[in-house]
């Protein structure tokens, strides 16, 4: 089978889907073949792709609601079928030194990037495994394994996230469950974007800093010269998920252009 084709017959959930990475993934694995439940809060999910075509299928969900992810992903087992692969994109971010940050803030970040991880791939690891097979793939952030100033927050739920996820996959190893976690550097979303708003010199100067490095903020460049497109971090989910991933599992797979060094 071709890898155009790969994950025909399969059917996938994906958080955080209306836009940026999480749409990208969802193209990537429609492309693929696969059949493809895109979900995000309700205002997001109003946005979706008019070119999304039969394979995809549009809910609104909220990460955060426990009941509420339970609800979709058995209603969606029970109209559309098993779920073969899972892949938790949503995501927020909120920053902030430390001794400015807010609780409100705090929690915010954490009910979604790690809550609602947690909150998904429970949900549905408790019915792959019972079928034993299944794919689940976090997506995190480089950030997870090096400090960013100002982002504590958004560091400290990504980490967390990718943990969750390798102890999530050693549990549920034997049962033929495999669980990685794909973490992007800087990617053209709107949250990259939105970094560059304030930034001195405008969003040009933004750009170039991330690229070029921040030693005033202890950041290096990106070796290989370019801000990640959302379908670059896509291909590499759609691996994970694929076949050619089946030996794979409790892995964290940078796609940052080298930016960390693989700190």
């Amino acid at each position: 089978m071709t890898a155009e084709r790969e994950l025909e017959g399969r059917f996938a959930l994906v958080t955080g889907a209306a836009r940026g990475i999480g749409a990208a993934v969802v193209t990537a694995l429609a492309e693929r073949g696969a059949r493809v439940l895109a979900t995000d809060t309700a205002t997001a999910t109003a946005t979706k792709s008019a070119g999304d075509g039969d394979r995809v299928v549009h809910r609104t969900l909220d990460v955060t609601d426990a009941a509420a992810v339970e609800r979709v992903v058995a209603e969606a087992e029970d109209r559309l079928g098993p779920l073969d692969i899972a892949v938790n994109v949503a995501g927020i971010l909120r920053t902030a030194p430390v001794v400015d940050l807010d609780d409100a803030d705090w929690a915010a970040v954490f009910a979604v990037n790690t809550d609602g991880v947690f909150h998904v791939s429970r949900a549905v690891a408790r019915r792959m495994t019972g079928r034993g097979r299944g794919s689940i793939v976090t997506v995190a952030s480089n950030a997870a394994g090096v400090p960013r100033s100002g982002m504590a927050a958004y560091a400290a739920s990504k980490a967390a996230a990718v943990m969750f996820t390798k102890c999530l996959g050693l549990e549920v190893a034997a049962q033929g469950v495999r669980c990685n976690t794909v973490s992007p550097g800087s990617t053209l979303t709107d949250m990259q974007r939105s970094l560059w708003a304030d930034a001195p010199g405008g969003a040009e100067a933004g750009r170039r800093a991330v690229v070029e490095g921040d030693p005033a903020a202890y950041r290096t460049g990106i070796p290989l010269r370019r801000i990640a497109e959302p379908s670059d971090v896509a291909e590499a989910v759609a691996f994970l998920v694929s076949d050619r991933a089946r030996h794979i599992t409790m892995h964290d797979l940078y796609v940052d252009g080298g930016a960390t060094l693989r700190a």
